[in-house]
């Protein structure tokens, strides 16, 4: 029906303008209102020289103010850049400088002279306040870039993943057909605003016409349970180490909402089955739905925990509009089977058409439109998806597949164990074996053997590791993501010494 977010936006302006549109930590606004916040901002952009195709940086915030930014862009024909939230100046203008931006929008003042046309969030706001709201715009079309999305990886190059408006209009759709989204849902986002899951989230709600409430983390427990109450939000996203957090603090407060939340939705990394548990019990009827995909091809496949099976490792079916294959290393379609894997392979509109200005990366991920992962996987006797890990992390023990998430799970059953991670080392009797990397709750000995008693009772016997060890920390992305390879360049590191 619509082209973009900012035109769906602006069609229930017409239809709803009164009705809650956005809301932060310090104030809201209704469709009507939103809709005039862009105009104001898109005409002092106009002024500035923002045109189609102009780039603009932005540091992300959690705010009403930050999203208007956005929206006033795209409505230009402009393409959102944005980066993370107290990200270093220097980066800001080294984004800026490879996508060749126009513009740049931080938290705080230039420590010096960068080159390029600046403001300040306050200072733009402020700047606004001169304008009348554009009236002249055309929306953009399908096929027009709406923003690059940069990798936040802390090694290698950056590399700019483009998304076109038709993708996030097929994104929006297979969120809003994934957890059955409706008009008068109200959602609670406190995932980041640069990051593509918090994003989609938005648009998803955006284009149906419903409303979201940002809040910048949930270590505010109680400014997270105010704006429940303020907004009577009735649907919340997540990533799985923000759950986790919300679960520890708050105390099984959230089971207090067990009649007022239709759904939590998670997404970029694997949920703890011990917070599963926890939620389900909490909130037996509200659904518990887990996304799996990445920044290039979204939100592609959903599993809902409350539908009964409880398979392990499994991300469930494809969304609305994914068509998901496994594929050989060869990129050739397989019938896939636990004893025949392959990599996982999607097609569809949510599939961004490539890097910026980066044509090998491209060629190494993309082909006819279809995005190729390192995931590997196999689609079972029900048609779901069952996710191995990354190539190169599962592990075969003696011609068995292991998955390492599958160890993780276990491990955090024990109860010392705080937090875990599991790589392949080499084995000279069975190739490779599994190592245990694990964090100690606070004041608990490590027993090596209790915890190797433990996983025998829960695990097979070739998925039991061969060594555990004890760590101070288990490496983990702002997500909560698991950083294997981090992992194993301290096994490589004591292996050498």
């Amino acid at each position: 029906m619509f082209k973009s977010i900012v035109e769906a936006v602006f069609s229930h302006a017409e239809k709803q303008s009164g009705k809650l549109c956005l809301a932060d930590e310090t104030c809201s606004v209704t469709y009507g209102e939103y809709k005039k916040e862009i105009c104001r901002i898109a005409a002092l952009l106009k002024e500035l020289g923002i045109k189609k195709d102009s780039k603009v940086v932005a540091e992300a915030s959690q705010t009403v103010n930050f999203l208007a930014l956005e929206l006033a862009i795209q409505l230009l024909g402009g393409v959102f850049v944005p980066l993370e939230h107290n990200c270093s100046f220097e980066k800001a203008v080294k984004i800026a400088d490879v996508c060749e931006a126009v513009l740049l929008v931080t938290e705080k003042e230039a420590p010096d002279e960068c080159g390029i046309t600046h403001f300040t969030m306050s200072g733009l706001c402020k700047a606004v306040t001169e304008f009348m709201p554009l009236r002249n715009y055309r929306f953009p079309e399908r096929n027009d870039v709406s923003e690059l999305l940069f990798s936040t990886g802390t090694t290698g190059k950056e590399k700019g993943i483009i998304i076109t408006h038709g993708n996030n209009i097929a994104l929006a759709e297979n969120v809003i057909y994934g957890v059955e989204l409706r008009e008068d849902n109200v959602e609670l986002i406190p995932s980041p605003m640069n990051h593509s899951h918090g994003l989609r989230r938005y648009y998803a709600n955006m284009y149906k016409g419903a409303s979201v409430v940002l809040i910048s983390s949930v270590m505010n427990v109680l400014g997270f349970f105010r704006l429940m109450d303020t907004y009577g939000v009735n649907s919340i996203d997540l990533v799985p180490t923000a759950l986790s957090v919300l679960l520890r603090l708050s105390k099984g407060k959230l089971g207090e909402y067990k009649d007022a939340l239709r759904y939590i939705q998670l997404g970029s990394a694997p949920l703890a089955e011990g917070d599963k548990n926890t939620v389900c019990a909490l909130l037996p009827d509200t659904h518990l739905y887990n996304f799996y995909g990445s920044t290039e091809s979204g939100c592609i496949c959903i599993y809902d925990f409350n539908d009964g099976r409880d398979k392990p490792n499994c991300i469930g079916k494809p969304t609305h509009n994914a068509k998901i294959t496994v594929v050989d290393e060869n990129r050739q379609t397989i019938v896939s089977s636990a004893d025949n894997t392959g990599l996982l392979a999607s097609f569809g509109p949510m599939n961004t058409p490539g890097y910026w200005r980066d044509e090998e990366e491209t060629r190494k991920a993309l082909q006819n439109g279809t995005v190729y992962s390192n995931d590997e996987a196999y689609i079972d006797q029900d048609g779901d998806i069952i996710l191995l890990g990354r190539k190169g992390d599962t592990i075969n023990v003696g011609g068995n597949k292991v998955s390492p998430d599958e160890i993780e799970d276990a491990a955090k059953k024990h109860p010392d164990i705080a937090d875990c991670g599991c790589i392949g080392v080499r084995d000279e009797l069975r190739g490779s074996q599994p190592k245990l990397y694990v964090k100690l709750k606070y004041g608990r000995e490590f027993d090596a053997v209790s915890i190797r008693d433990f996983l025998s009772a829960n695990l097979e016997y070739y998925k039991i590791p061969g060594q555990i060890e004890q760590i101070d920390e288990i490496p983990r992305s702002f997500n909560g993501k698991l950083l294997r390879r981090e992992l194993r360049i301290i096994n490589e590191n004591k292996e050498s010494n």
